[in-house]
C-alpha cells in the first residue's frame, strides 16, 4: 500500500452533558492521529447554531485542532449569517464548511429565508468576499435528493468552486468506483479543487441505512446480506471495520490521498480503521488536553 493518506474528522455539537463528554472523549481519542482538520456540523435546520460555535472554539483552544465550522443558509438572514462568519474570524477560525442545509423539522423542502441566502453558491461567494477563509463544500457522488442526476450535481459543484470554494467533501458511499466516476466527471467539467471522499464507519447498520435513505446513497445488496449475517453472528463491528478498511484501501490505490471520516462522535471504529491503514498516533493521549 502507498503512503497513508491525510485524514480529517467530522463531529457534531453536543446537546446534553453526556453528549459533551462523548465529544471531548472522541476528540481526545482522535486528535493524536494528527488530522488536517476536523469539522463540526449544524443540527437539522440550523438548530445547534450556538452549540456549533461553542464546540468549534473549544476544540480549537483545548485540543489544538484546525477546526472547520459548518455554516448553512437555513432560517437566518444574510446579516445574521455573516455575523457568525465574523465571530469565527475573531475567534481565529479560518475554515468554514458552507452548505445550503436541510429543511427545518416539519418542512418537506428547503425554503430560503426572505432575507437570507438562497443557496450554497450565494453563501460561498459572500464568505469568499470576506477573504482569509478556507471554504469547503459538500459534493454528491450519487444524486442529491433534490437533484435530477449526477450531471446536475457536478454542474452545481462547479458553480460553488467558481464562487470561491477551495475543496469539497463527498457524501458517504459504499463502492470506490462510485467516487472515481464522480471524480472523473468533475475533472472533465474543469473542477480542479480537491474532492475528499467522505467515509462512514458503520456504527449501526440500521442507522446507516436510514442515513443513506435521507442523503441519496444507494445501499448495495451485498452489504445488506453481509450485515444481516454479521448481526446474527454477533460480529457487526468487525464487518464494519473490514468494509471500511477495504473501501479506503481501494480509494488509496486509485490515487486518493485525503479521507474525511464521519465519526458520529464515536471514535473506536474510526481509530481502528485508521490504524489498519497505517495511520498511527503522533503523540500520546496524555499530551492532549
Amino acid at each position: 500500500m502507498s503512503a497513508p493518506p491525510e485524514i480529517s474528522f467530522e463531529f457534531f455539537p453536543p446537546k446534553t452533558l453526556d453528549a459533551s463528554f462523548r465529544l471531548w472523549e472522541t476528540a481526545r481519542a482522535l486528535a493524536p492521529l494528527d488530522p488536517a482538520f476536523v469539522s463540526v456540523t449544524y443540527g437539522a435546520g440550523g438548530t445547534t447554531r450556538q452549540l456549533t460555535h461553542e464546540a468549534v472554539t473549544a476544540l480549537a483552544s483545548h485540543y489544538g485542532l484546525n477546526v472547520a465550522a459548518h455554516l448553512t443558509c437555513v432560517d437566518a438572514t444574510r446579516d445574521e449569517t455573516m455575523t457568525i462568519v465574523d465571530s469565527y474570524a475573531q475567534a481565529g477560525v479560518r475554515e468554514i464548511v458552507a452548505l445550503r442545509g436541510d429543511a427545518p423539522q416539519g418542512q418537506d423542502r428547503f425554503v430560503p429565508h426572505p432575507q437570507g441566502f438562497a443557496n450554497s453558491v450565494e453563501l460561498v461567494a459572500a464568505i469568499a468576499k470576506r477573504g482569509d477563509f478556507t471554504i469547503r463544500v459538500g459534493a454528491y457522488p450519487e444524486p442529491h435528493p433534490d437533484s435530477p442526476d449526477t450531471a446536475a450535481d457536478v454542474a452545481w459543484l462547479k458553480r460553488k468552486v467558481d464562487a470561491g470554494a477551495t475543496s469539497a467533501m463527498t457524501q458517504f458511499f459504499f463502492d470506490a468506483d462510485t467516487y472515481f466516476r464522480f471524480r472523473d466527471a468533475c475533472q472533465k467539467a474543469g473542477i480542479d479543487v480537491p474532492i475528499i471522499p467522505g467515509i462512514l464507519p458503520i456504527q449501526s447498520w440500521g442507522g446507516a441505512k436510514r442515513f443513506a435513505a435521507r442523503c441519496g446513497t444507494s445501499v448495495p445488496l451485498w452489504a445488506e446480506e453481509a450485515f444481516e449475517k454479521a448481526i446474527r453472528d454477533n460480529r457487526e463491528s468487525q464487518l464494519a471495520t473490514d468494509i471500511c478498511v477495504d473501501l479506503c484501501s481501494d480509494l488509496i490505490r486509485g490515487g486518493v490521498d485525503q479521507l474525511h471520516f464521519y465519526t458520529l462522535n464515536r471514535p473506536e471504529l474510526t481509530r481502528a480503521v485508521c490504524e489498519r491503514l497505517g495511520i498511527h498516533p503522533t503523540r500520546n493521549l496524555d499530551e492532549v488536553a
